[in-house]
């Protein structure tokens, strides 16, 4: 997580796509953790998507309980925040060993980072790429046999807004050393210009990067705050990656930020579309001006923020989306809420077939409630011809109000709802949906409402 970023108006380059046959199966067996095709495969050789969060383990050692307390709310991912000494204490090799086995105790991926090359050449005292390899050398035997269930994330962020220029060479001696000391591990690598790569200079330099990794075991891993702050910037940015069969990760992203707000609807829903790992910042302890990204309070599971209700409990979060990986035997959605609704899921009867013309239906679901609130999700449907926008009607008969909302602009009058398309969701093709959803609260019979669907 960075502290600060000048915010630098981007212009998109021309993406070179490699000749490179990156769907092939690594150059040599690896013992966990594998890439091909673009996807990363679990030491079983099923798929494996990151749904996760990030946690500042190295600031706060104490807070061992995180780990059951993410697990419960339904991740399958910890990112956990490591120190190499230059500007934190140092993570010793008994302390990375205990961070594994409680990974592990909780069946979660581990996936391990060093943060003190955060935003070097332009942060002091930061650490180069080369330092944090020399961390992980030092701490070798704890993560030993541990290729099943640990990523090492080589550096946080490890270039701020000058120096970047290096990042390529860099980051690929850095993954050829950590081969010839003979780590197995899949490889996650951070991009620069404090994790945003506005400069584009991960993305056109990914090829090189993956080609240098002599067991074509290596992640890219993308942090998106304000200069993703449109759907548009997410899809090309993720869909040159997907294009050219390269890996790629959210490895951080908020829903606000001091540099500006990203779109955390439009990642989620174009990660979920199309497979993509995440892992959201952070689980708490988030100070410096950006204390609103606690996704717990005060390490508080029963206490969630609005960010976490969000991203453990919205449309595409975790709840909904996470797998256990199947090194730990899950094959199901990871654990349901903690907190299991009061009464049965309430649906509206399927709509009827839309009429022809320009024409929508919508159906209502609550998928999940708890004292004084409930999630509910909306799913419209075009009718036989395309449509171009759309707007979902309500009237609440129960005393519901919508506090929070996603994938949909929503306005409430009194008890009355009125739901329309975001900028990338309202071109529909007939007979295709999509889904937005919200966050409500309740205090007496949580009646369905009718809704009401008109399509332009």
């Amino acid at each position: 997580m960075k502290t600060r970023l000048s915010v630098v108006a981007a212009t998109l380059l021309t993406f070179v796509v490699g000749l490179v046959a990156f769907g092939m199966q690594p150059a040599h067996a690896a013992a966990g953790f594998t890439v091909a095709n673009g996807k990363l495969y679990d030491a079983n050789g099923n798929e494996f998507v990151m749904r996760g969060v990030n946690h500042a383990h190295t600031w706060y050692t104490h807070q061992t309980s995180s780990f059951a307390n993410v697990k419960a709310l339904g991740a399958n991912t910890v990112r956990v925040v490591l120190s190499s000494g230059q500007r934190w204490t140092k993570n010793d090799t008994a302390d990375v060993s205990n961070v594994i086995s409680l990974c592990k105790q909780n069946k979660l991926i581990c996936v391990l980072e060093v943060h003190d090359t955060t935003g070097y050449g332009e942060q002091a005292g930061a650490a180069t790429l080369a330092q944090a390899v020399d961390y992980w050398i030092s701490v070798q035997s704890a993560l030993a046999g541990q290729e099943k269930y640990v990523i090492l994330n080589i550096g946080n962020e490890p270039y701020g807004n000058q120096g970047y220029a290096t990042w390529a060479t860099d980051t690929s001696n850095a993954i050829k050393r950590l081969r010839t000391a003979g780590f197995e591990h899949t490889i996650m690598v951070d991009a620069p210009n404090w994790g945003q790569d506005w400069s584009f200079t991960m993305r056109d330099n990914a090829t090189s990067v993956f080609a240098a990794d002599p067991a074509r075991n290596t992640v890219f891993s993308i942090h998106m705050y304000g200069v993703f702050n449109t759907a548009a910037k997410i899809s090309d940015y993720l869909g040159r990656f997907r294009t050219a069969g390269l890996p790629i990760v959210v490895g951080e992203f908020g829903h606000n930020h001091s540099d500006g707000d990203p779109d955390e609807d439009a990642i989620l829903s174009y990660s979920q579309a199309n497979g993509l790992g995440w892992l959201g910042w952070s689980w708490s302890g988030n100070g410096g001006g950006v204390e609103y990204l606690d996704l717990a309070i005060n390490f508080d599971p029963a206490n969630l923020s609005s960010w976490g209700q969000r991203l453990f409990n919205g449309a595409n979060g975790i709840r909904q989306t996470a797998r256990e990986a199947s090194v730990y035997g899950g094959t199901t959605p990871t654990t349901p809420p903690t907190t299991p609704p009061t009464t049965p899921p309430v649906t509206t009867p399927p709509p009827t077939t839309p009429p022809a013309g320009k024409s929508c239906a919508a159906t209502y679901s609550i998928v999940g409630s708890w004292q004084g609130g409930f999630q509910g999700d909306v799913k419209v449907t075009a009718g036989s011809a395309a449509i171009s926008g759309w707007t979902v009607t309500w009237t609440f008969t129960g005393g519901q109000t919508v506090t929070q909302s996603w994938n949909a602009t929503v306005t409430s009058s009194g008890s009355s709802v009125t739901a329309k398309n975001v900028g990338y969701n309202g071109n529909l093709g007939a007979g295709a949906s999509t889904t937005f959803g919200f966050i409500g609260s309740a205090s007496g019979t949580n009646t369905a409402p009718t809704l009401t669907c008109t399509a332009v």
